[in-house]
C-alpha cells in the first residue's frame, strides 16, 4: 500500500496534466468544446426546474425551494455517476499507455477522477449562485462542500482501481456498473426527502455511501449541519472507503502484470 501511494505521489504533475488533457480532448471535436460538460447538466436541471417548479408548483421541503433543495443532491450524484463509468473503462480507453514501459498504470483511474472534478468544482460556485438567486444566505458551512467533494473523489479513486482491474479481464463490468448506476440514482436522496421515509427503509438506504454525500451537500448548503454532527454515518462511509480502497489497490497490484495480454 505505501509504495503504491508513493508511486503515485511520485507521478503527481503527470496525473494534473493528463487529467487537463482528458478534460479538453472530450469536446475537441466540437465547436463549444468543453461548454458541452456544462450544459448537459444544466439542461436537465432547467427541464426540472420547468416541470417541477412551474408545472407542478411544487412545494417548498422542509421550508426550502424545490430547486436548492434538488440542485446540490443532483450535481454531486452527476459527478458520481459520469466519472464512475469513465474510471471503470479507463483502462481500455487509455491502453496505449498501459504496454508503454516504466509507466505508471495506477494513475489511469485519476486521470479521469480529476478530469470530472474540474467540472464538478465549477458546479459549487453554480450551487451558490442558485442559493443566493433564491435568497439563501452564504455560511461558513459552504465551505463543508469541500469535504464532501474529497469524499467523492476517495470514493471515486477507490471504485476505479477495484472495477478498472476488473473491468479490463471483464469488459462487461462497464455495462454492468451502468446498471447499478440507474438503481443507485432510486436509491439516493436526490428526489426525495429521507425523513419521509419508513426508518427501517432509511437504514437500508444509508448502506448506499452516496446517500452520506448527496446529503452532505445539503446539510452543507441548506441545513447547516456538521458532518461531526452524523458521527456514524461519517464512521461507516470512511470505513467502505476503506475497505474498498484496500480491495481496490490489492486487486490492481496483482492484475497488473497481465494488463498487456488483455488490453
Amino acid at each position: 500500500m505505501l509504495v503504491f501511494f508513493k508511486n503515485l505521489a511520485k507521478e503527481r504533475l503527470v496525473i494534473w496534466n493528463l487529467a487537463k488533457n482528458d478534460c479538453t480532448a472530450r469536446f475537441a471535436s466540437s465547436g463549444l468544446g468543453v461548454i458541452w460538460s456544462f450544459l448537459t447538466p444544466l439542461m436537465t436541471i432547467l427541464v426540472f426546474w420547468f416541470v417541477f417548479q412551474v408545472g407542478f408548483k411544487n412545494a417548498p421541503i422542509q421550508n426550502v425551494p424545490f430547486m436548492v433543495w434538488y440542485i446540490p443532491a443532483f450535481l454531486s450524484w452527476n459527478y458520481f455517476s459520469e466519472t464512475l463509468i469513465q474510471v471503470t473503462s479507463s483502462l481500455r480507453e487509455y491502453k496505449y499507455l498501459v504496454t508503454k514501459v516504466n509507466f505508471e498504470v495506477s494513475i489511469i483511474p485519476l486521470i479521469k477522477v480529476i478530469s470530472y472534478a474540474f467540472i464538478h468544482f465549477a458546479f459549487i460556485f453554480f450551487i451558490i449562485f442558485i442559493n443566493l438567486l433564491y435568497g439563501q444566505k452564504i455560511t461558513l458551512y459552504y465551505f463543508q462542500s469541500l469535504y464532501y467533494f474529497f469524499c467523492m473523489i476517495m470514493l471515486l479513486s477507490s471504485l476505479g482501481w477495484l472495477l478498472s482491474s476488473v473491468a479490463a479481464f471483464i469488459p462487461d463490468v462497464v455495462n454492468v456498473i451502468g446498471i447499478v448506476i440507474q438503481i443507485g440514482f432510486w436509491a439516493t436522496p436526490i428526489f426525495w426527502e429521507p425523513s419521509t421515509m419508513n426508518p427501517i427503509v432509511q437504514s437500508i438506504l444509508k448502506l448506499n455511501p452516496m446517500f452520506y454525500i448527496c446529503q452532505g451537500y445539503r446539510e452543507s448548503f441548506i441545513y447547516q449541519v456538521a458532518f461531526w454532527e452524523r458521527p456514524f454515518q461519517t464512521t461507516y462511509f470512511w470505513i467502505f472507503v476503506l475497505v474498498i480502497l484496500i480491495l481496490g489497490v490489492k486487486s490492481f497490484t496483482k492484475l497488473r502484470p497481465q494488463f498487456d495480454d488483455v488490453l
